[in-house]
């Protein structure tokens, strides 16, 4: 157990400094325990002394000897070193200053983006075996799509799901909307809702917090059955579990609350409320549509069995389908996703090119880094030098520098975890797009990736300089003047070369930037087809239970259209299923019966298809290009009259006058349209090229339609919100509004992801712009000092000072110039990326790419003045003086 004994001396020499004090007794003891033995024998006491001296040998070497054996020399050198670099760095508080901060915003940006891209992209859905779900879609194979991933039809899903064997289950889920009235005087609202198989809660393995899940007898037209978010039972019911089998009233109809769904639940979107089943608020024809598209379908895998043996099951029952048939419009093939990549699916380019933008930032960053410590280095060379004089071994010369950049890293990045931890929060809450189906927050593993982070930065901003400094014989170092070393040509090269690669870097940064900018600018100057000044816009949906007649909803809404039209100050009110910019909604496909009959195993055209009131056109400014709008006698009843945009009458009636021509709307239907109007085009979003819609009259009377009013005002509209809520709730008490919005607001909320993107990558780019001209105006300056003496000669054998400035300018525009035509190459190479995240803009922009590189060399003509100034003014008296 001799080993016990040593390993207990040596944690009490590590952590009680009187244990020295202890050996040094012990020694002395033995020591005087010899002399007094040779006394005893006979000796003088100086004999006696020497004596006992050779016995027991040299006291310093023992002592010496003895303090390796019982201490931790490894441990303490590098504590040694520890100490040493603290201090030096406490020395220069500037130069330490400046580094920290610019490793705590790199490090700082680089986790909060970590732990979005985690929470998003990496880390596992809280479903039983997340890997093994899967969705499936609709695809089109001879269809260029630039979204390939059509929603599903009902009837398709029932296929899928009865005639395949690769799945261990499939369920679908579609999006629902419901007016929630409540029973005892609670106010209205509108909740935001979604419809699922009965099944579809097994198949993620979720368990009710309280209550059950849906029951198969439920999942049919007319089932009333509901199960709560825990977000909407806490906030509505007061997280009162009694409300566990008591009734609440959707849209008029009792439901009856069977579960309350587990607080981590948020899926597919936290602003879900409540689900009902799949089946419970459509009709039985809903559910045999193989044309309707509106389901999510979620899969989870055999074990065993591969997503592509089993998709290639749901693929040739879905080409079967689309034989069958032929005149309507059911995919001819399936595409499958992961479901973390269906989730992010608006947000995951925008991440990784945020990434990367971060990453290229943390490398300009060390870079940075690198060039202070390489100007630290060349003024301790000396230093160095002794040290190595006097036994320093080179490895230990080296790690005594990277000390340093792991010291100015650590405190870097603690700065930077701190930072990041209010920078997430605001990203979480700032970026709207971004799935919520999981907490965003730092934990463990991001903290464990900060910490690898700040090592890697470390190696990266310290390991070059110190190899470097470290690289001449001392005996040359001591010899020469630290202003004429050999040396100090081979450290200005090295730092020009950091630099240039930090340019090239920020020219790639400043591209992209400025390329997602424009796109952006473009968006946001995009004309969608109709006014959007002073235009309020909101919502609401009339019960079918209460508007069970067409003549009831008919009347509600022409009333509300005159009661909002009389209010002062109201230009036009507007009625439709949604408004320009508002979103996609719906298409439908349709036939021109004066046109031949579309061949067998053709897809039959599409369109998307509005309702709207007779005024709609002209309170929103959309322009009659032929023909007329609709009027009060466009009603359920009449002749069948249908509005269509230039696009489809561009596309569909090439050369000909499609006025007085009839479209028959879906395969299902028998009802001839008459074409009676051509209206200007509008966008259904501002980032989507337009699209052929036809625009139906709304008082044909279809109830359990959600409709937007527009109203366009004289000043400010959401002044309007109130009085035009008011006229509503005159009309109806129990009927809620919601997404009460100015049009420009909606618009730009489909802006919101182009318009975050191009923010934070130009933050980034401006950051990486401002270390790189700081980097620039450290090397020029440092180069001055390093040259003072050779431009003190210059100046007094007779150089023009314009020729010393332009010399100096030149030596620091030599590596910008490099590092600008190798950035502009990159960035020619990498803009195709971000394609995708582009509107009206090309990748390779000759103005974008124009104006990085003036930019770039303005930034570095700026840096590079200061110091070629001072060289050009410098007194040669006093630089010759310099040794």
């Amino acid at each position: 157990m001799r080993w016990l004994a040593q390993l207990r001396i040596r944690i009490q020499m590590l952590l009680r400094g009187r244990e020295a004090a202890r050996l040094d007794d012990e020694l002395q003891f033995h020591l005087d325990r010899q002399v007094a033995e040779n006394v005893s024998g006979g000796m003088k006491p100086d004999e006696a002394h020497y004596a006992a001296l050779r016995t027991f040998g040299n006291p310093a070497l023992l002592r010496e000897q003895t303090r390796s054996n019982w201490s931790w020399s490894s441990f303490e050198a590098i504590l040694r070193e520890l100490r040493y670099g603290f201090r030096t760095l406490r020395r220069t508080p500037g130069f330490s200053l400046i580094a920290i901060i610019v490793m705590a915003l790199c490090i700082g940006a680089a986790t909060s983006l970590f732990t979005i891209v985690r929470s998003v992209l990496l880390r596992p859905l809280p479903f039983r075996d997340p890997s093994q779900l899967v969705m499936v879609y609709e695809h089109f194979t001879n269809r260029s799509d630039p979204f390939p991933y059509n929603i599903v039809s009902p009837a398709d899903f029932h296929d899928w799901r009865t005639q395949t064997h690769g799945f261990q289950d499939m369920a679908a889920w579609r999006w629902d909307q419901f007016n929630l009235t409540g029973m005892h005087g609670e106010m209205p609202e509108v909740v935001q809702a979604a419809a699922g198989s009965w099944n579809l809660f097994p198949l993620f393995g979720v368990q009710p917090a309280f209550g059950r899940s849906f029951s198969e007898s439920e999942d049919r037209p007319g089932g009333s059955a509901v199960m709560l978010t825990w977000s909407f039972f806490e906030r509505r019911f007061s997280g009162d579990p009694s409300i566990v089998g008591k009734q609440i009233h959707l849209d008029a109809k009792p439901y009856t609350v069977v579960g309350i769904l587990p607080r981590e639940f948020t899926y597919p979107d936290a602003k879900v409320q409540m689900w009902v089943p799949y089946g419970a608020d459509v009709t039985p024809e809903f559910l045999q549509y193989h044309d309707h598209h509106q389901s999510r379908v979620l899969a989870r895998l055999k074990p065993g069995v591969s997503v592509a043996n089993a998709i290639n099951q749901v693929a040739s029952v879905q080409y079967h389908l689309h034989l069958q048939y032929p005149h309507d419009p059911v995919a001819d093939g399936v595409l499958p996703r992961s479901i973390t990549d269906d989730l992010a699916q608006d947000v995951k380019t925008p991440l990784i090119v945020l990434m990367c933008a971060v990453g290229c930032m943390l490398l300009i960053g060390c870079l940075n880094v690198a060039n202070l410590l390489v100007a630290r280095a060349a003024a301790r060379q000396k230093e160095v030098a002794i040290r190595s004089a006097l036994g320093a071994q080179r490895f230990t010369l080296i790690s005594g520098q990277l000390i340093e950049s792991f010291l100015i890293c650590i405190a870097g990045g603690g700065a930077g975890i701190v930072l990041s931890v209010a920078a997430t929060s605001w990203l979480a809450h700032s970026w709207k797009e971004l799935p919520s189906t999981q907490p965003i927050h730092i934990d463990g593993t991001v903290l464990a990736f900060s910490c690898a982070l700040v090592f890697a930065s470390a190696l990266l901003a310290g390991l070059l300089p110190a190899i470097s400094s470290t690289a001449k014989a001392a005996l040359a170092i001591l010899q020469s003047s630290s202003r004429t070393s050999v040396g100090n040509a081979a450290r200005t090269t090295l730092r020009k070369t950091l630099l240039g690669i930090e340019i090239t870097v920020t020219v790639v940064l400043l591209i992209a930037a400025g390329l997602l900018l424009k796109s952006f600018l473009r968006l946001r100057s995009t004309n969608i087809g109709c006014v959007t000044d002073n235009v309020l816009t909101l919502s609401y949906s009339l019960p079918a239970q209460k508007y069970d007649k067409p003549e009831k909803v008919n009347a509600f809404n022409e009333t509300l259209l005159e009661r909002v039209r009389a209010i002062p100050g109201v230009r036009g009110a507007a009625l439709g299923t949604v408004l320009p910019g508002a979103g996609y909604e719906s298409d439908d496909v349709f036939t021109i019966v004066e046109h031949p009959p579309v061949p067998a195993g053709h897809e039959l055209p599409d369109a998307n298809n509005r309702n709207v009131d007779a005024g709609f056109f002209s309170a929103l400014q959309i322009p009659l290009l032929s023909g007329r709008f609709f009027t009060s006698q466009d009603r359920v009843g009449q002749p069948a009259h249908i509005i269509i945009n230039r696009e489809l009458a561009r596309q569909y009636f090439p050369g000909e006058d499609p006025i007085g021509k009839y479209m028959r709307i879906s395969a299902h239907s028998s009802l001839d349209y008459e074409v009676v109007g051509v209206v200007g085009d509008t966008l259904y979003r501002a980032n989507e090229p337009v699209k052929p819609a036809m625009y139906f009259p709304l008082l044909e009377g279809e109830s359990n339609m959600g409709l937007s009013l527009a109203v366009h005002t004289d000043a400010n509209p959401l002044a309007m919100a109130i009085p035009v809520q008011k006229q509503i709730a005159a009309l109806d008490p129990q009927l809620p509004v919601n997404d009460v919005l100015t049009l420009d607001q909606v618009i730009g909320d489909s802006l919101v992801n182009a318009s975050f993107s191009a923010t934070l990558v130009l933050a980034f780019a401006i950051l990486s712009l401002t270390l790189a001209s700081v980097g620039l105006y450290g090397v020029l300056s440092y180069l001055m000092t390093q040259r003072m003496t050779e431009i003190g000669v210059r100046i007094a054998l007779g150089a023009q000072r314009e020729q010393v400035l332009r010399l100096m300018l030149f030596d620091g525009l030599r590596p910008a110039l490099i590092g600008l035509v190798s950035g502009l190459a990159a960035s020619a190479a990498l803009t195709r990326q971000i394609a995708s995240m582009l509107y009206g803009t090309q990748p390779l922009d000759p103005m974008v790419f124009v104006a990085a590189a003036v930019t770039l060399l303005l930034v570095s003509a700026l840096a590079c003045l200061v110091p070629a100034w001072r060289a050009s003014r410098l007194d040669p008296i006093q630089a010759l003086r310099i040794d």
